[in-house]
């Protein structure tokens, strides 16, 4: 395969990928303690991890 750059030619041609990011509403947050150990202050970024990628 033909590099350019460290990169495989054909990934040169590929468009910048474009994200959605939805707005967050503040709505209400874990107090500091349960926030430090569950990993964030925001309930509903609290989600388990199930070991599965494309799984929610």
């Amino acid at each position: 395969m033909q590099m350019t750059d460290g990169m495989p030619y054909s990934m040169e041609r590929m468009p910048i990928a474009m994200a959605y990011v939805p707005w967050q509403h503040f709505a209400r947050t874990y107090d500091l303690d349960q926030a430090l150990q569950i990993g964030t202050i925001f309930p509903e970024l609290n989600k388990s991890f199930t070991g599965r990628g494309g799984h929610c």
